[in-house]
């Protein structure tokens, strides 16, 4: 009988994070990482719980939830460590926490905030080596996959900042690195979404969520669901590794 595979996924009550939850939630065993909304990673919790499992004989828990705070390296060791002790193994990890300010990219004084810089650079580039670095052991004895969630800012200088677009861009590099670092037991990728009309992304102006859109060769901005389905197929691959997925329409082309 084959094991059920577990996932943990960083910033997953809400947004992004929660979609990709619901896409491995037919299959897989799910940790749910919140930061501080307890209520909102409960109602996800059960809203996964509802949809049926396809795996013969599901094991329990299906759904788990942890808090930690993945600014903090502590933190975060204690995730995958308490992820652990509760599900017994480790197949997947999706790193989906990021941080920016929303300031006009073309306006040089807005891109000099040291604080900015510091906390992207903590929340865009660290936390994601620091959750790698955690789960290298338990993801080694599994062949597992570590996938995190960058941006298109990444790819061309576009987006809310001058340090988001240059720390997701070091993110981008960092999981290139760790892939050629892990394998051949762990496979490392990243996914680039560009604007997706999320609380987040809604925090744009009209003119801005337009003019994304009418800049991808698509003309119409990826969803969550595009994005999240991207994730499990990643997650399922076992021939992909330091591969950068562009989810955008086609705006980095």
């Amino acid at each position: 009988m084959s094991v059920q595979k577990v996932a943990l996924i960083t910033a997953s009550s809400a947004g992004l994070g929660a979609q990709i939850a619901r896409a491995f939630a037919p299959d897989f065993r799910v940790v749910i990482n919140y930061a501080s909304n307890a209520s909102k990673a409960q109602d996800l919790l059960n809203e996964l719980s509802s949809i049926p499992s396809t795996h013969a004989s599901p094991t329990t828990p299906r759904f788990h939830i942890l808090q930690a705070d993945v600014s903090s390296k502590p933190s975060v060791e204690t995730l995958v460590s308490e992820t652990i002790k509760t599900m017994g193994r480790l197949d997947v990890v999706v790193s989906n926490a990021g941080w920016t300010r929303m300031t006009n990219f073309l306006n040089i004084e807005e891109g000099v905030n040291d604080e900015d810089w510091d906390k992207c650079f903590i929340m865009n580039v660290k936390t994601h080596l620091w959750l790698a670095y955690a789960a290298k052991d338990a993801l080694s004895a599994t062949e597992g996959t570590f996938i995190s969630t960058a941006s298109v800012a990444g790819v061309k200088p576009s987006g809310s900042s001058l340090p988001y677009a240059v720390t997701k861009a070091a993110q981008i590099h960092l999981v290139k690195g760790l892939a050629v670092i892990l394998a051949p037991k762990i496979r490392v990728n990243c996914v680039s979404p560009g604007l997706m009309l999320t609380e987040w992304g809604m925090r744009f102006p009209e003119s801005k969520r337009e003019a994304a859109t009418n800049n991808t060769k698509l003309k119409r901005l990826a969803t969550v669901e595009d994005v999240a389905d991207q994730v499990r197929t990643l997650a399922l691959s076992r021939s992909v590794t330091g591969q950068n997925l562009s989810i955008d329409g086609g705006s980095s082309l």
